[in-house]
């Protein structure tokens, strides 16, 4: 492993002077020790370890030759102010995806955005915003990434009922290159207190393209989430051919067994305590279920209302026009794993890219993103968020008086019983 530039610089404070006093041959020995030490090019090492430490004088001004200080840059910036005032608001509408998936999708997304009237740009800054590398637009917005900068717990409870009957798939096993075998999920929004009940959304995600659909259910009943899988997958854009769930009571039940056999569904199920077993479903647990609604407390249906509006604009929001990676190949090199991934490409563009997908689909599907507005999107998907966070402080209130209420009775109370013992019996 190569040495970094701090200590490359150190390597050159430390050799200079003894290269400064050395005789020509000497110093010939040194450098080359210097140059197979740091990876410098024999011309720039030398030019380093001859001036480190030498005055030179501009006018008035003295100036002293350090190896150990990184020599500052004077030209200008390639991307001006516009360009990262205009990625920012690309980024914010895109919601705060990574470098990668934002390059990808730039080329796609400005026209639609400057469609919709979301953005104006100069062709400069347009072309520059073309241009721009995915490691260049992580630099540009890291501060940005900070200010943006929640660990669940799991409430899976283990359904024996029709187990042995249900086959075990493994991450390992799964590999389907055809749209339609998806693995499902229950998300808890307990809000850390796992008594009486609360909503729950159910999290479908398709493992060949990464479509991703969700609902939210009253509680973890599975007449709730028996409905709610069924009125998903009238939603998806190509035929429902397999499920994958983990072994919760919600899933592992007859009805949902039944209901697979009739309509000629594979069923089968993840190894208990392994999650990796479903890890496209538990990867869209967070990115798209928790990222989104957070981990707050929702147990009424005036929640459970909103949180199904917000997920009908999520999945508009996700599905066409958010980025996904999916993992092509990995290698183990001693201690290090290596990960070879697809390029970014939405769900939407996966799904029309498949061959198993009807004409008819594609076509539906292509008439729904002519109409869609990603930025309009993200506006309804953050209203609804902050109206959840409403309807979340306006219980701790209700919660909190309730509470008030209840000691001041207390108090009042012990006050009577206080002043009865003052005054002593009552004469009849």
């Amino acid at each position: 492993m190569g040495l970094t530039m701090k200590e490359k610089r150190s390597v050159a404070a430390e050799m200079a002077a003894g290269y400064q006093r050395a005789r020509k041959k000497e110093k010939g020995v040194i450098l080359a020790q210097f140059v197979e030490l740091t990876g410098y090019v024999r011309r720039y090492g030398a030019r380093l370890l001859r001036e480190h430490g030498k005055k030179s004088r501009v006018g008035a001004t003295t100036i002293i030759g350090d190896a150990t200080k990184k020599p500052v840059r004077n030209r200008q910036p390639v991307y001006d102010s516009q360009v990262v005032e205009a990625l920012r608001k690309i980024w914010m509408i895109m919601d705060c995806i990574c470098g990668k998936r934002l390059k990808a999708a730039l080329d796609e997304l400005i026209p639609v955005l400057k469609r919709n009237m979301e953005i104006q740009l100069d062709p400069a800054t347009e072309e520059k915003l073309r241009a721009i590398s995915a490691s260049t637009i992580d630099r540009l917005l890291a501060n940005d990434r900070k200010k943006q900068a929640l660990k669940g717990r799991s409430g899976t409870k283990p359904g024996s009922l029709l187990k042995h009957q249900i086959k075990i798939r493994t991450f390992s096993e799964w590999n389907e290159q055809k749209p339609g075998f998806v693995e499902i999920d229950l998300v808890g929004h307990d809000g850390g207190d796992a008594s009486r009940e609360f909503c729950q959304s159910l999290d479908v995600t398709d493992v060949c393209t990464t479509w991703t659909e969700t609902r939210a259910v009253q509680n973890k009943a599975q007449v709730w989430v028996f409905k709610a899988l069924t009125d998903i997958r009238k939603s998806l854009p190509f035929q429902l051919l397999g499920i994958d769930s983990d072994n919760g009571s919600e899933f592992i039940n007859n009805e949902l067994y039944r209901y697979c056999i009739q309509e000629q569904i594979t069923f089968t199920r993840a190894r208990p305590t392994r999650k990796n077993d479903s890890c496209f479903v538990e990867e869209k647990n967070y990115s798209v279920v928790r990222r989104n609604v957070g981990y707050r407390r929702y147990d009424t249906p005036q929640e459970q209302e909103v949180l199904n509006e917000l997920y009908d604009y999520l999945r508009l929001y996700t599905n066409y026009f958010l980025p996904t990676m999916k993992l092509v190949s990995k290698e183990r090199i001693g201690s290090q794993v290596k990960k070879v991934y697809d390029k970014p490409t939405t769900p939407y563009k996966r799904v029309l890219a498949s061959p198993d997908v009807k004409k008819s689909d594609k076509t539906y599907i292509r008439k729904i993103y002519d109409t869609l507005n990603p930025a309009e999107l993200k506006r309804n998907i953050t209203r609804l968020q902050e109206r959840l966070l409403r309807i979340g402080v306006m219980k701790e209130q209700q919660k909190s008086n309730k509470h008030l209420g209840r000691s001041r009775n207390a108090h009042r109370s012990s006050r009577a019983r206080l002043e009865s013992r003052r005054q002593g019996p009552v004469a009849k």
